[in-house]
């Protein structure tokens, strides 16, 4: 009867807390992964001189933030499994931030595979008005893209957020104080999108980066600390099963 007991406290207990604590270090980890993406990303004038070294830092950078997305979106599932409740908001969450990270994914590709490519054919051109002024072209369209789908997750990040955020405030799960934090940042956000006063370049896109990390970090570090209070219910549970078998002997 004891070694039932203690199958059952496991099954009970260890499969939440691993999941919390797994999707925690997805969140940190993805969030200051991009914030650095963000900082050292290439801004200004590219000079001629200096067209092959942002050439690669362009690829490398967003090659490091395609990698992120997916590490972004298992932390997003084990909190939106965690916010799990009657109303589903968790996962209207997951489903407008999954939206969120194909948006960025294809952004990515926009601006740190397809533009590095017409960089180089504008300068392999040179010799050519004409194609230098039709790559020219492409590499404004390529800009326009990259904007459209940068203003896609912003839009569909504070949706999420804002979701996640009144799962939390409903339910007292995690923090009401970080679901009011969401809902402010969300809210704010997508008014000062539409608004057309934020504009997406790397500091307008780094501001909304930061202020979303800044909620996805607390939200790690509550779901972190959440395990011991779950082992050491679990070990509560226990104690008094093994009381009850005691007696039962």
């Amino acid at each position: 009867m004891r070694n039932d007991v203690d199958r059952l406290q496991l099954a009970r207990y260890s499969p939440p807390m691993n999941d919390n604590r797994l999707s925690a270090i997805a969140l940190i980890a993805a969030s200051c992964g991009m914030i650095i993406t963000m900082a050292v990303h290439p801004t200004g004038h590219i000079r001629q001189a200096q067209l092959e070294g942002t050439i690669r830092m362009l690829i490398i950078v967003h090659a490091f933030a395609l990698m992120l997305a997916p590490i972004q979106f298992l932390g997003a599932w084990g909190l939106s499994r965690r916010l799990a409740g009657t109303v589903r908001l968790e996962v209207v969450g997951l489903v407008f931030y999954g939206m969120a990270l194909i948006a960025v994914m294809s952004a990515a590709v926009a601006d740190g595979l397809v533009t590095p490519s017409v960089f180089r054919q504008i300068v392999e051109s040179a010799n050519s008005e004409s194609a230098v002024n039709t790559w020219r072209m492409f590499s404004r369209y390529t800009f326009f893209l990259n904007q459209a789908y940068a203003e896609v997750f912003v839009a569909a990040s504070s949706a999420a957020i804002l979701a996640w955020s009144v799962a939390m405030w409903r339910s007292g799960s995690l923090s009401r104080g970080l679901g009011i934090y969401g809902c402010i940042l969300s809210i704010a956000t997508v008014a000062v999108l539409f608004s057309g006063y934020l504009r997406l370049d790397a500091h307008g896109f780094g501001a909304v980066v930061l202020g979303q990390a800044i909620w996805f970090v607390i939200a790690a570090a509550l779901l972190w600390n959440e395990t011991p209070k779950l082992q050491q219910s679990g070990r509560n549970g226990s104690d008094r099963h093994e009381s009850c078998a005691d007696v039962v002997k």
